[in-house]
């Protein structure tokens, strides 16, 4: 297992990340409902990763009624007595509750919502707390003061930030530096060969500021898998069967084109498609850590083989050039003058 520095922290950790959003069976108020597993089951996936040294798991209080993905996940370290071999990471942010202060990020929501992560996950610090999504209605400041003084009374450990925009990431690094808070040390971004937004301003601004990243979705919900085929829909019990919006999104051109390419990629390299997409993340600038989902121990092993895949120069550009999105204004004018942004 390769190991990286988070951002330019000194917290080590696995380039594969356990994503933990498909642990329990939720209801059907949730928007989980049919696409998770059962509470065995995740247990035995967690126990597997951890086996082949995938010591750092994504959660979030929002995955599941009622923290259904944190009680989980807590009470596996607790059973397994694995607290002290993982580095565990949450995310707050999104709805938790009724009444107006129930979501958000002010200091009123944030100290409610640490104290409600850690009883769920059964201990006494969060490793990597996660605003889940910037909050416009709240000054940046009071969210960075109040996550600085949860990393000062030992509750968290580090800070992250994830589904920002590129201005609040740079405002939000400025604060904490001028005010001498604790900042960001990572940043949990949608990712993959079919999103690839945020390379024009958030990969340059993490790596200028020392920003670790974390992708979500790698797979872009298991369109990258290799289980979807080009004019057939989704077959039944995939995540995009019930995903119809995001399976329509892919389902174009430049979709297929690049599925194409990812198959070829690992039908040459012995490999599965999974892996060549987690593979070319792995490759890219900036990238820390690449979170993936398991709703089985065969799709776990699946996803491991990206460790074995090494990708070559003219692989990366091969699926660079077949995913690739026109830049927009004005990084295409830029590029055009200096070929690069």
């Amino acid at each position: 297992m390769e190991f990286r520095n988070l951002g330019n922290s000194g917290l080590k950790v696995p380039v594969l990340c356990l994503g933990a959003m498909t642990f329990g069976e939720a209801d059907d108020k949730s928007f989980m409902h049919k696409v998770g597993c059962d509470e065995p089951t995740s247990f035995a996936i967690m126990s597997r990763a951890l086996e082949k040294e995938i010591s750092f798991i994504d959660t979030a209080d929002v995955y599941g009624p009622d923290g259904l993905s944190e009680r989980i996940v807590g009470k596996w370290m607790r059973e397994a007595k694995t607290r002290d071999k993982v580095v565990l990471a949450t995310k707050f942010r999104f709805r938790m509750g009724e009444g107006p202060n129930a979501s958000g990020a002010s200091r009123y929501r944030i100290v409610r919502a640490v104290e409600d992560s850690l009883r769920r996950l059964q201990t006494d610090r969060i490793d990597l707390y996660q605003i889940h999504m910037q909050d416009i209605d709240t000054p940046e400041e009071e969210t960075l003061r109040a996550l600085d003084d949860l990393v000062r009374a030992g509750k968290v450990l580090y800070l992250g930030a994830s589904n920002y925009a590129a201005y609040r990431l740079v405002d939000s690094h400025w604060i904490s530096k001028s005010e001498h808070l604790h900042r960001f040390v990572a940043l949990q971004m949608q990712y993959s060969l079919l999103v690839r937004d945020l390379e024009r301003e958030h990969v340059p601004a993490c790596l200028k500021f020392g920003l670790g990243i974390l992708p979500w979705s790698p797979l872009a919900a298991g369109f990258l898998s290799g289980k979807y085929t080009r004019g057939e829909a989704p077959p039944p019990g995939a995540r995009l069967e019930k995903w119809k919006e995001r399976f329509a999104d892919a389902d174009d051109d430049r979709g297929w084109r690049t599925v194409d390419v990812v198959r070829a990629i690992a039908d040459e390299k012995g490999s599965t498609p999974s892996a060549v997409a987690l593979a070319w993340l792995l490759a890219k600038p900036g990238v820390t850590s690449v979170i993936f989902g398991a709703r089985s121990i065969e799709q776990l092993d699946d996803n491991l083989a990206a460790l074995s895949v090494k990708l070559g120069a003219e692989d990366v550009k091969r699926l660079d050039d077949a995913s690739a999105t026109p830049l927009g204004y004005p990084y295409q004018f830029i590029s055009n003058i200096q070929k690069r942004w």
